[in-house]
């Protein structure tokens, strides 16, 4: 359940806090922060909720039981972090538990993070992989409905969801797409790559598919918010085309027939067609950064990537 308390504020707040949920086994997350200035926020831990879209211009939204605070407001399933949990296994907890939104049903896009010094909310985004209907699985909500995008500023909001709507609604179809330039990247480094070309992209693809699964910086893809988890593609060329598949986080692994370079602008080409954006391009290669940049890619040297592989 979201519950920041903006309203709560001031060592001598008169505002009693809200009622908890029902009774019942808790975590030791389940409790109320306390700042500096005695505002109150719900989560011991912080918290987080997911913000869901079904592809098709509508987002799942909660309409809170009227016992929570802020009852009677729509927002987005979620609720307190759960002691040592992040905060994108927090939000998918919370929205299969409040929502019945299924572990292998959301495709992650990006995490907005509300951070006030003591306490944090995480606004985990995610696109559904397959089509489902909401449950409502506990007692914390009125209704769970699929809203269309245009009708939800007409709804009356939580505060903290309707303050975070706009910039949230604007980037809901943003898709960056990540082209991997594998040779180029092996071959950044001397390490004996050479010994074992299929080994070494073998590799690459299974540290590319860590990212995958992990997400990368805002920052390194110029965009907002806090983490961003692209869509991947990894060209292979020569020899490194033996490699075996190490990908099982929806990594597209390119295996050119013939011109790597060919094949990496074609990949790009086609992000860009199908509405993928920011599109970056790893390679240092000069001339394959002037091909891709001409199709309105960006370029990245292999450095902004080795750095967010996992050491």
């Amino acid at each position: 359940m979201n519950r920041l308390s903006g309203a709560d504020r001031g060592p001598g707040a008169d505002r009693a806090t809200p009622p908890g949920p029902p009774p019942g086994p808790r975590d030791p997350g389940d409790a109320w922060a306390v700042g500096p200035d005695g505002t109150k926020a719900w989560g011991r831990f912080g918290a987080a909720g997911l913000l869901v879209d079904d592809g098709s211009g509508r987002v799942l939204l909660q309409h809170r039981v009227e016992w929570s605070h802020h009852g009677g407001t729509w927002g987005i399933p979620g609720g307190a972090r759960h002691q040592g949990e992040d905060a994108v296994t927090g939000a998918l907890r919370e929205s299969a538990e409040e929502a019945g939104v299924p572990h292998d049903g959301v495709d992650l896009r990006h995490t907005a993070v509300l951070d006030l010094g003591f306490w944090t909310y995480t606004t985990v985004v995610g696109r559904a992989s397959r089509p489902f209907e909401p449950v409502i699985a506990d007692r914390e909500s009125l209704a769970l409905s699929w809203i269309p995008v245009d009708e939800v500023a007409d709804l009356p909001l939580h505060p903290g969801f309707g303050a975070s709507w706009p910039t949230l609604r604007a980037a809901l179809d943003t898709t960056p797409h990540v082209v991997v330039d594998a040779a180029n990247v092996v071959g950044s480094r001397p390490d004996g790559w050479w010994r074992d070309r299929a080994g070494a992209a073998a590799t690459l693809v299974a540290g590319v598919d860590a990212l995958a699964a992990d997400g990368i910086a805002a920052s390194g893809l110029d965009l907002p918010f806090a983490r961003w988890w692209p869509r991947w593609t990894v060209v292979l060329e020569g020899e490194a085309r033996l490699a075996p598949d190490t990908a099982a986080h929806g990594v597209e692994v390119v295996r050119a027939p013939a011109s790597g370079d060919d094949a990496i602008v074609a990949a790009a080409e086609r992000a860009l067609a199908e509405g993928d954006a920011p599109v970056v391009v790893v390679t240092a290669d000069r001339e394959l950064r002037s091909r891709v940049e001409a199709l309105g890619a960006g370029a990245r040297g292999p450095a902004w990537l080795r750095d967010a592989l996992p050491a």
